[in-house]
């Protein structure tokens, strides 16, 4: 290789490179020319090593390859461009690539906690291997409504959100695994569908979804979001399709961490309406039409933004080109 003729023609692409290195505030189109310009300067650093390695113009390339690499991703994971393409494009088109996966979870919850509740109202016996007849009143008549004002109103918010955070977090990283979150959604639905029996069988039905419906839409879609997450990345593990597993399992992990970082945001909401809207003297179809309000939002931005980022190739996964999947090789 005729290294002169090389470096005249490329170097008016390093200087190009040199010159964007010096932009503190570079554009979003500026950026993406960088990081460009990165993969272009890689691969005629790995020309000159291999064909003829010259010490300067290796040096040279090199400590301009590593300016880049520093400054590329500090500005990437500082910018706020970058908290908004999460918010618009990643997280969105995370949740539309999985929606099969927390949709048939949602559905088989709801079809399945409905059939024990009515089960357990018609064994009533049931109730008292676990539970007291004192106890049984007390949660009917006084605790269940009561837990909803037992705390300050940004104490229980805070609570509740930590506690689902930790939920669904739990979902999801023990996901690989598979049982445990099975484990996890089973207890959930127990829980749920033995207290919503107990308040019906006693007349108090109507109190128990006045208090379960405004924050429990979307806490619940969340926490069968992450379970469907988990879920997700286990059979990702039994059958990684047509790539090979380690791949197929990495991408299904840094979409399943997108997930987990996107529901602390949803599950903020819910927790901030449990916390204020559930407990306040608004009327119950008020305060279940806010509840409807936050779930239907919730939906109309996956099915929506994340459709349309989804129909652009984004799944959720980090860019190809943060990764190095597409870095070049030798030449």
């Amino acid at each position: 290789m005729d290294l002169d003729a090389f470096v005249g023609q490329h170097q008016p692409q390093w200087r190009r490179l040199e010159e964007l290195l010096r932009r503190r505030r570079p554009t979003a189109a500026e950026a993406d020319e960088l990081l460009d310009l990165y993969q272009r300067v890689s691969t005629h650093l790995s020309v000159v090593q291999s064909a003829n390695p010259d010490p300067s113009v290796t040096r040279y390339l090199s400590a301009l390859l590593t300016r880049a690499r520093v400054l590329s991703t500090s500005r990437r994971t500082t910018s706020v461009a970058a908290l908004g393409t999460f918010v618009t494009r990643t997280f969105p088109a995370a949740l539309y690539d999985l929606r099969r996966w927390w949709v048939a979870t949602l559905v088989v919850n709801v079809v399945v906690g409905f059939a024990l509740a009515a089960w357990t109202m018609r064994h009533p016996e049931l109730y008292g291997k676990v539970l007291t007849p004192a106890e049984v009143d007390r949660l009917v008549g006084t605790d269940f409504q009561g837990y909803y004002s037992a705390y300050a109103h940004h104490e229980l918010a805070t609570q509740v959100w930590v506690n689902n955070a930790w939920v669904a977090a739990r979902c999801i990283a023990l996901g690989v695994l598979g049982l445990p979150v099975i484990a996890l959604l089973w207890s959930n639905l127990v829980n749920v569908s033995v207290q919503g029996a107990l308040m019906a069988s006693h007349g108090r039905a109507g109190l128990f979804w006045g208090l379960i419906l405004p924050h429990g839409m979307l806490e619940l879609t969340a926490v069968f979001v992450a379970a469907a997450t988990g879920l997700h990345l286990f059979w990702t593990w039994v059958d990684p399709g047509p790539l090979p597993r380690l791949r197929a399992l990495g991408v299904a992990g840094r979409q399943a961490m997108a997930v987990a970082l996107g529901l602390v945001g949803v599950l903020l909401v819910s927790g901030v309406i449990e916390g204020f809207v559930t407990p306040s003297d608004l009327p119950t179809a008020a305060r279940i039409l806010i509840g409807c309000l936050a779930e239907g939002a919730f939906l109309t931005y996956v099915f929506t933004l994340g459709r349309w980022a989804h129909a652009a190739g984004v799944i959720g996964d980090i860019d190809r080109r943060s990764l190095g999947e597409d870095a070049p090789v030798a030449a």
